[in-house]
């Protein structure tokens, strides 16, 4: 085809000095060298724009969870739950074993204080023969034994003449009016007591003087 019908294709203009049209050029803003993949030196243009540029926000490191694969993640969340289900366990095992050592302790309290019980007329008998001044020789040693033996096990006799009157460790089986006292004490004592640490397994049975 010729004449009118025929186009004629334009030619791209030249890069010449005299041309007013400006070249097409491309300025590489990576900041990772793409063939070293070590990071590149900012640029004062780059320093200076760099919130107009629309794609230096992409240009970052994933971090934290994000980096990770699925699978580190589930490891993770097991891990998590082991932890947690050995805490309870490690929770559960600290309350028996105090339970334990509470359960212990009391069955040691209750059978010291059954012992105590069945010896008490014994040590009654020893005590009036010490007020009496009847316990000499062997006797005495062993009765000092027997106190030293009692006295390892937290056992502790109380109740002597002079003290103040107190219903708490105290019964009292006679009471005496002396207006010359200013309260209540012992003046003669019956039976002593007996206690195992705060527990008084026998009250001190004893006779009372107080004011009118």
């Amino acid at each position: 085809m010729t004449g009118e019908n025929q186009r004629s294709v334009p030619e791209p203009p030249e890069n010449s000095e005299g041309s007013g049209e400006t070249p097409f050029s491309f300025t590489d803003k990576r900041k990772v060298d793409p063939t070293s993949g070590e990071a590149r030196p900012a640029e004062p243009a780059d320093q200076a724009g760099a919130s107009d540029d629309p794609l230096a926000a992409l240009d970052f490191e994933p971090e934290g969870e994000a980096a990770e694969s699925a699978e580190v993640l589930q490891a993770k969340a097991e891990a998590a739950q082991h932890l947690d289900a050995l805490q309870r366990e490690r929770a559960s095992f600290t309350n028996y074993r105090n339970r334990s050592l509470r359960d212990q302790e009391a069955a040691r309290t209750q059978g010291t204080q059954d012992v105590l019980s069945a010896l008490l007329p014994v040590l009654d008998d020893i005590e009036r023969a010490k007020q009496h001044a009847e316990l000499t020789g062997p006797m005495a040693a062993i009765a000092e034994k027997l106190d030293a033996s009692l006295a390892k096990f937290g056992i502790e006799r109380f109740g002597a003449v002079g003290e103040e009157f107190d219903p708490t460790v105290h019964e009292a089986l006679m009471h005496n009016v002396d207006p010359d006292v200013a309260a209540a004490t012992v003046s003669l004592v019956v039976e002593p007591g007996y206690r195992i640490g705060d527990k008084v397994v026998r009250a001190a049975r004893v006779g009372v003087v107080g004011p009118e």
